[in-house]
């Protein structure tokens, strides 16, 4: 269902039935007006032939007598559609005058009374038609005697019937045109309303595919601009990972071409018998061995990227996930003959078991790369305050002014051992992920550099 459809059916359907609610309660409330006024002429018609009434003896007793004629009770008739009966009982119950077959008065009922009379009104049935009856209780004396005399009056309901369809019909067209009036400011309203979010569906979708930049919040409703900050968000994301992607690319076949291409030459080389076949396959084995290292630090480069669109990642222990990669690392330790002190303690940090590893590695070594044969390295695992501190030291030749200037810039080597410069750009794009900070620092001795300081500051998870 269309925004616009739903409001609509929203608003004008509590309306409708409103409406058809009002019209029926202002229905039944008309009726009763029209029932009140007309019977009160019932009730006046019955007054005027209770005054008419006289008391007389007949045979010692008094006896009731009306001297009323028919046509006196034209005046009260509404028009020539509607008929007036009536019939005037005695003191014991019996005819005096009217029409005999007029049914008997019912029995006076508890309903409460809004006249000073004792009047009763009700629906009854005469003739086979229905009418409106009013049974008054009239006191009539006189020098013959006293007593109550009860008057029935009867009138056919065509007036009241037309009256009511008229109400019925005036009431009904005020109600279609009060609904037609507020379906037509509905309709205006919610166009008015959603004529921006059109004008938003309309703007993205004559977008080009690679058109990306940031939706105007001119003229933007305040109800849809958490929509709107929600699609730039989107798009903003969506544009560093499509800017992501191209930089992999276009870095990764920079890089890979050379060592590429130095392959190559040294196969051909090798088949032409320019140099000695084992001399060629050291070389070309140390090619592979570069173009693999740098390979496996792109596709790391690429994850790390990745990692940052997530967020369910575990508690580690920062300590254990150190001395796993220490130990992986060991042959080349032993290799390089260096002096290794290790200290580590727990350190639980929110971070995926892969971006620790991955993290750890490349300090350690980029460490042991720069380190002299035989010089000291250090590892620490530590606790300060609310962070977790990874410590790396050595005694290499610290890092270059050239370098310090862009030390997580990808590509950009220092040192004499080289190296792809993907190294420190990991580290750097893990710990930005995770919040944490790193930093670089030559160490001094008697103002000279005496090695580097690597230092990684991730905040702690508590456990609970």
């Amino acid at each position: 269902m269309s925004l616009r459809r739903y409001l609509l059916l929203g608003i004008l359907v509590p309306v409708l039935g409103f409406v058809v609610v009002n019209s029926l309660s202002l229905y039944r409330q008309a009726l009763t007006a029209a029932d009140t006024a007309y019977d009160r002429t019932l009730l006046a018609s019955a007054k005027s032939i209770g005054e008419l009434l006289e008391v007389a003896k007949v045979d010692g007793q008094p006896r009731l007598r009306a001297s009323l004629v028919y046509s006196a009770l034209e005046a009260f008739e509404a028009d020539n559609r509607s008929r007036i009966f009536y019939r005037v009982s005695g003191f014991e119950g019996e005819m005096v005058s009217g029409f005999a077959d007029l049914p008997p008065a019912r029995p006076p009922s508890d309903r409460p009374n809004v006249y000073a009379a004792l009047v009763q009104f009700y629906d009854d049935s005469y003739r086979g038609e229905v009418v409106r009856m009013a049974v008054l209780l009239q006191p009539v004396a006189g020098v013959a005697g006293r007593g109550m005399a009860t008057v029935q009056v009867a009138e056919t309901l065509e007036v009241r019937q037309t009256l009511a369809r008229s109400l019925l019909l005036q009431t009904l067209w005020q109600q279609a045109l009060l609904v037609a009036v507020i379906a037509l400011v509905v309709v205006v309203v919610v166009e008015g309303a959603t004529r921006r979010v059109r004008a938003l569906s309309r703007q993205l979708s004559e977008r080009a595919e690679n058109e990306l930049e940031p939706l105007t919040r001119a003229g933007t409703p305040r109800e849809l601009m958490p929509m709107l900050d929600a699609t730039n968000g989107f798009m903003a994301r969506l544009s560093q990972l499509l800017e992501h992607q191209k930089r992999f690319v276009r870095d990764a076949s920079h890089q890979l071409r050379t060592p590429l291409a130095v392959l190559k030459a040294q196969v051909q080389s090798a088949r032409r018998g320019d140099v000695d076949p084992a001399q060629a396959l050291s070389e070309i084995s140390v090619t592979v061995e570069r173009a693999t290292e740098l390979a496996n630090q792109l596709l790391a480069l690429a994850k790390v990227e990745q990692l940052r669109h997530q967020s369910d990642a575990p508690v580690e222990d920062w300590g254990a996930s150190v001395r796993e990669v220490a130990l992986d690392l060991s042959a080349l330790l032993a290799q390089a003959e260096l002096d290794f002190d290790i200290h580590t303690c727990v350190a639980s940090v929110r971070a995926h078991p892969w971006a620790l590893r991955e993290l750890t590695r490349n300090l350690l070594h980029n460490a042991i790369r720069h380190s002299p044969h035989q010089g000291r390295l250090r590892l620490e695992v530590r606790i300060e305050g609310s962070m977790a501190v990874l410590a790396v030291d050595d005694d290499g030749p610290g890092i270059t002014a050239a370098k310090a200037a862009r030390p997580f810039e990808a590509f950009v080597a220092s040192g004499a051992q080289g190296g792809s410069g993907l190294g420190l750009a990991i580290c750097h794009g893990i710990v930005e992920n995770l919040r944490g900070h790193i930093e670089l620092n030559n160490r001094l001795q008697d103002g000279r550099v005496c090695g580097l300081s690597a230092t990684v500051k991730l905040p702690l998870e508590r456990q609970t």
